[in-house]
């Protein structure tokens, strides 16, 4: 009975430095340097409250980009879902933004935009919904971020773009983590919850 007990001794010691070493692992992994991609170029676009939105706008925060439409029928609802997510998850943190442009800004206009960001619970002040000159918003995804955008009238909802979120940091750089094999990945996938959860974990490196 002794020697039992002695094992079990051992073993909850094990357990219990196990963890308490989890997260000095984590940390370390926390601190990993995140590769620059390169700087967003400037804008000037309107967003759903009418107000003039520049990038001097996000100088100091972390931010994220994306590029969508508000009737878009495919993938937009399932990036503004999980940008809500991120959204919720620095709910109250004013170092974090986020920018999501319009590829159809004819048709969105700020109100359009305003009441889009109702029906999907868009609440922090630092979310802007930008609309403007399209030509502008498509030389900003195509030539700015390298996100392609366009029209197309035979695919469903008339436009195409990705579903990639970027994630640009408090300089106005374009960041990201690298792979396994030593490459950036660049984008973060909008669409799929573990590229939400990565991108979760590259804004708390930023914001450190």
């Amino acid at each position: 009975m002794k020697k039992n007990y002695s094992y079990i001794g051992i073993s909850f010691i094990i357990l219990i430095f196990g963890i308490w070493a989890v997260p000095k692992i984590v940390d370390q992994f926390s601190g990993k340097e995140l590769a620059v991609i390169g700087a967003v170029p400037e804008f000037s676009f309107t967003d759903q409250h009418g107000k003039t939105i520049t990038n001097s706008d996000y100088e100091g925060k972390v931010y994220i980009a994306e590029f969508f439409f508000t009737t878009c029928p495919s993938i937009c609802p399932i990036m503004n879902r999980n940008m809500v997510r991120i959204q919720n998850e620095f709910f109250g943190n004013p170092n974090l933004g986020i920018a999501s442009f319009s590829i159809d800004p004819e048709y969105d206009t700020p109100e359009v935009l305003n009441d889009y960001a109702e029906s999907y619970g868009i609440t922090s002040p630092d979310w802007h919904l930008l609309t403007g000159d399209k030509a502008k918003i498509y030389e900003l995804a195509n030539a700015g971020f390298n996100l392609y955008v366009g029209e197309n009238s035979e695919v469903e909802g008339g436009f195409e773009h990705s579903g990639y979120f970027a994630l640009i940091d408090q300089q106005g750089n374009i960041r990201s983590r690298i792979d396994d094999n030593g490459n950036p990945i660049i984008y973060y996938d909008g669409l799929e919850s573990e590229g939400i959860t990565m991108l979760i974990e590259d804004i708390e490196i930023l914001l450190k």
